[in-house]
């Protein structure tokens, strides 16, 4: 891992590779497929100066975005079609898939990479930014 991600730590970014982390422990996550995710990620940057928290991308399939929240942020709203919660409680379980911050990830990589241990995609503000679709 780079020196960044050693002042900050974010052990739960893999030091090499991709990793799954079950939702609800570090994160949930929020996933929008396509342009329509990688087009909400910039609008979310925008709205934030740059740090909308941490955003992880698929460069293949179905081109998810993940949007990475606090746990139990995404529960108590209505999320419109095309929107999936990876998240967890009884009878359910999610895996996120993480990348590193430098190397080889493909198919995953980060369009905003974290910057803080406890920095993550605000919830309510994505689900309003979502809202202006």
């Amino acid at each position: 891992m780079n020196t960044e991600s050693d002042e900050v730590n974010l052990d739960w970014v893999p030091a090499r590779g991709i990793q799954l982390r079950k939702a609800g422990v570090q994160f949930e996550a929020v996933r929008v497929d396509g342009e329509k995710g990688r087009a909400l990620a910039d609008r979310l940057a925008a709205m934030t100066g740059g740090d909308p928290g941490p955003v992880v991308e698929e460069a293949s399939g179905s081109r998810a975005v993940y949007f990475l929240v606090p746990v139990g942020s995404t529960g108590h709203r209505a999320w419109p079609d095309g929107v999936t919660r990876l998240t967890a409680g009884p009878n359910r379980v999610s895996f996120i898939p993480v990348p590193a911050l430098d190397g080889t990830t493909w198919p995953l990589s980060w369009r905003y990479p974290p910057t803080g241990s406890d920095r993550l995609v605000h919830a309510l503000l994505l689900h309003a930014a979502l809202a202006d679709d």
